[in-house]
């Protein structure tokens, strides 16, 4: 392992994160069926809280990462705007839209993340990667416009189609930013990278203070506890937690150590194609040449925007 690229090894990170955050779709889509998306943001912080501060007390020997002001406040940030805000608009949008749907506007990430990048980093946005976010669009809007006849998914209304997509920009908005907001963290001081493990604690615990605060303002607290005495439920948002944010959060924060963002961001957004034999597998949905076109595409707009 020690004689391995470590761009490899993010890059290696980041391809395993997509995949795992494709598996943990579909668990936290058949969770926010039976308790809701405010209830499975809520529980699956918690639940992969517990599991990366056992891992961070054997490995680095305290249960709360030791970090700086600043670095708490990046990543804490990051947190909310990520797993907070972006993960509550994704899981929202998975019951409006389906997995698919939603992993594909989640390919729009990117060119939030260039933007952010660009805001707060100071990278610059290379004429070729216009050529990307055009693709990237197109993709995303061929397949959203897409029938259910010939996808295979039930039928919905207009107004649930919209709500979707809007629901799943906030998702990827939250994502890209997110992960600007946490590369700023990591790097903050210059030979003291933040260790992956502790950033991505670190993200967790503020963004699951957010979800808690923000359930306690609407009044959902009891919707909450009522959402813990549904075993199933439960079971489903347990395995996404350990699936999704315990490593594949964690991966994510390897792949953006070793790796530029953009190659990050880029294998981070496979989840559009990985998603089409996952959901023929379990669903028997079939997926038209327009569909798997469109998710190609999509991708492959991804890749000029951050490989340009």
């Amino acid at each position: 392992m020690s004689g391995l690229d470590p761009a490899v090894i993010g890059e290696s990170a980041a391809v395993a994160t997509s995949f795992l955050w494709t598996i943990s779709s579909i668990f936290f889509t058949s969770a926010g069926k039976r308790i809701g998306w405010l209830s499975v943001n809520a529980y699956r912080t918690v639940i992969a809280i517990a599991f990366l501060a056992v891992t961070h007390m054997v490995f680095l020997g305290t249960v709360v990462p030791l970090a700086n002001i600043g670095q708490w406040f990046w990543m804490g940030l990051s947190g909310i705007v990520g797993l907070g805000i972006g993960d509550s608009g994704l899981f929202a949008a998975y019951l409006a839209i389906g997995p698919r749907r939603s992993l594909l506007l989640m390919a729009l990430a990117p060119i939030f993340a260039a933007v952010g990048a660009y805001l707060m980093l100071g990278e610059t946005i290379p004429e070729l990667a216009i050529l990307g976010i055009i693709l990237t669009l197109i993709g995303v809007v061929t397949v959203i416009l897409e029938s259910e006849e010939r996808s295979g998914e039930a039928r919905i209304s207009n107004k649930r189609r919209v709500s979707g997509v809007f629901l799943g920009l906030v998702g990827a908005v939250g994502q890209g930013v997110g992960l600007v907001l946490a590369k700023k963290g990591i790097d903050l001081n210059p030979g003291t990278t933040l260790n992956p493990l502790s950033a991505t604690l670190m993200r967790l615990l503020l963004g699951a203070l957010f979800i808690w605060l923000l359930a306690l303002v609407l009044g959902r607290i009891p919707e909450l506890l009522r959402a813990a005495s549904n075993g199933v439920g439960m079971r489903d948002t347990a395995a996404a937690s350990v699936v999704g944010p315990y490593l594949g959060i964690t991966l994510s924060m390897v792949a953006v150590t070793l790796t530029e963002t953009g190659v990050a961001q880029t294998l981070l957004s496979l989840m559009p194609v990985m998603i089409i034999p996952v959901v023929w597998i379990l669903y028997r949905q079939k997926t038209s040449r327009r569909s798997i076109i469109g998710a190609l595409v999509a991708v492959l707009g991804v890749a000029i925007i951050f490989l340009s």
